[in-house]
């Protein structure tokens, strides 16, 4: 039956950034139809479980949905669900992703392995997933559409002029010393900053396509936060410099009510638009 709510699905919502945009959404005044995407049921169910603990009164609604990027069978099946169930979609936040450069650094999958796995989810998956919800997002009077891009997809911030005056930057901008091998880096990016380009590239045409159906579209910049991606523990990340992912889930819930509509159609940072 449909609803008078906002409905709005979050993939990769059971942990990490997707839990803390679910959680912000979940915190608001505003009623909410949440649909907590996740590859594996009975982590949606947890999550959900959490947030009820951690959020105890709210005019929203939580269910839990499988969503596996990897599966075109589990996207229409998502997707037949929420059509079935709501009639249309307000809001697509396309939050899953994975990182597998650590998989490469230590040994455990080759180059072209984690390449194409890496690709596969964040951008081929996700692509595929909002092809599939464009019919219900043209059912909303408001429809939005939001990629989860990454600070380390801007190309002009890898230019040494750009980053030298700013320690952030260089940390994942700097070249190694001269010889080879190249020693083995803490939180090795190159295949998952290449997708996030891509991604962005992604938006961007889905900005072109739904020009004139009304549909608002960002890629979204949360900034650098310990949510885990890479495998590295959240202690270590925090100690990196990284932020409370709970600061992401924030800007993406002002992107969902409105406060960033100034800025479709970029990618954009909480306090400013991300280059190119």
């Amino acid at each position: 039956m449909a609803s008078n709510k906002q409905v709005v699905l979050i993939t990769g919502a059971n942990a990490g950034l997707g839990y803390e945009v679910v959680k912000a959404l979940y915190a608001t005044s505003t009623p909410y139809e949440l649909i907590v995407g996740s590859r594996t049921l009975s982590k949606g169910e947890d999550a959900i479980k959490s947030l009820k603990s951690e959020v105890p009164s709210s005019p929203s609604t939580l269910s839990v949905l499988q969503v596996d990027l990897s599966s075109d069978a589990s996207l229409e099946a998502a997707v037949a669900s929420i059509s079935s169930t709501h009639g249309r979609l307000d809001v697509l936040i396309n939050n899953a992703g994975a990182g597998f450069d650590g998989e490469i650094r230590d040994g455990a999958m080759s180059i072209r392995e984690a390449f194409n796995a890496s690709w596969d989810t964040n951008v081929t998956g996700t692509h595929v997933l909002t092809t599939l919800a464009v019919p219900l997002l043209l059912k909303s009077a408001n429809p939005r559409l939001l990629f989860l891009t990454s600070g380390t997809s801007s190309i002009t911030e890898t230019d040494p002029a750009i980053w030298g005056a700013f320690p952030a930057l260089a940390r994942i901008n700097a070249s190694p010393a001269k010889g080879w091998p190249k020693p083995k880096e803490v939180n090795p990016l190159t295949s998952y900053r290449s997708t996030k380009v891509g991604l962005n590239m992604l938006m961007r045409e889905w900005v072109r396509i739904l020009k004139e159906d009304g549909v608002k579209v960002w890629a979204i910049s949360p900034g650098f936060l310990a949510t885990g991606l890479a495998g590295i523990g959240k202690e270590t990340l925090l100690k990196m410099g990284a932020r409370d992912p709970s600061v992401g889930g924030e800007f993406i819930r002002d992107v969902v009510e409105g406060k960033r509509d100034a800025d479709v159609g970029k990618a954009i940072r909480s306090n400013m638009i991300q280059s190119w």
